[in-house]
């Protein structure tokens, strides 16, 4: 019943803060055009970060759980729209992915997307703390009895899975509808178990805003994919010890560094059951 109400109060939440941060005056510059030509906003960022985060709070288990769902969304979407508006400017386009971010600094200049970068591991960091704290249930039980060493090392872990997730999802952004609905995918079955409100409170908020993405009316940017990939990741990292998140940990990296080699896009348009899933519901090519 809880996990139900996290889902209903993310999709209620990410719908009115659409429609508050789209009154705002200051949405203009959240205007792109995007890979159709289509004139979009990056509304939806800031709305999925607010919507999946308080829901998923709400549903969380203990007060630990609920801060570090807080800290991950909310955190990781507020550098990603940091990353949004400022990485739109001239001068920071030039820096592309991680390698491009880490040349920039060492010709002295800090981009938005290191500051992207590094706030979000920073948000990973927390959350993975605040989990170690929690000690509610079987997984806190287990956390309770461990080492310091294994702590700190379980914690490093916890947090390159938040930090992974969400860099994964928003590489994966690039279509209208392709986040929201790895989401739903990654989130209904995580809504599951003892920190399931924390994924359901993510799915409530995909659900509310997918029309609006897959019409081409919304983009999720930066802010909202590191939103939803954070939250997703400190369920994943709620569920799971030291090993599972180390193999979780290892797909990740693997995936990302694949990423700098093969495109995703490529990879959706040549398999027929993926590419029929991301054409679901969306807008015929223009």
């Amino acid at each position: 019943m809880r996990r139900a109400a996290a889902s209903g109060a993310g999709a209620l939440l990410a719908r009115l803060a659409l429609r508050a941060v789209t009154a705002q005056p200051a949405a203009d510059a959240l205007r792109r055009t995007n890979f159709q030509g289509r004139e979009v906003t990056l509304a939806a960022g800031p709305a999925l970060a607010a919507g999946a985060a308080l829901g998923g709070a709400f549903g969380a288990p203990s007060r630990q759980a609920a801060a570090a769902t807080l800290v991950a969304g909310l955190g990781a979407g507020a550098v990603g729209l940091y990353d949004d508006v400022v990485g739109a400017r001239p001068d920071q386009r030039t820096a592309k992915g991680f390698a491009g971010h880490l040349g920039a600094l060492r010709e002295g200049r800090v981009t938005s997307g290191l500051v992207k970068i590094a706030g979000v591991g920073a948000a990973g960091l927390a959350a993975a703390a605040l989990l170690a704290a929690d000690n509610s249930g079987k997984a806190g039980r287990r956390r309770a009895r461990q080492g310091r060493l294994t702590r700190t090392t379980d914690v490093l872990l916890g947090a390159g899975v938040v930090a992974g997730t969400a860099n994964l999802l928003n590489l994966l952004d690039l279509r209208p509808g392709r986040a929201l609905k790895t989401g739903l995918l990654l989130g209904g079955p995580l809504s599951r178990g003892p920190h399931g409100g924390v994924a359901a409170g993510a799915v409530g908020a995909c659900s509310g805003l997918l029309r609006d993405d897959l019409d081409e009316r919304v983009m999720l940017g930066d802010s909202g994919a590191n939103a939803l990939g954070a939250q997703l990741g400190v369920a994943l990292a709620a569920r799971t010890g030291p090993a599972g998140r180390a193999g979780l940990l290892a797909v990740l990296v693997a995936l990302t560094a694949a990423s700098e080699k093969v495109s995703f896009t490529q990879v959706i348009q040549g398999t027929p059951v993926l590419r029929e899933l991301d054409a679901l519901g969306r807008r015929p090519t223009a």
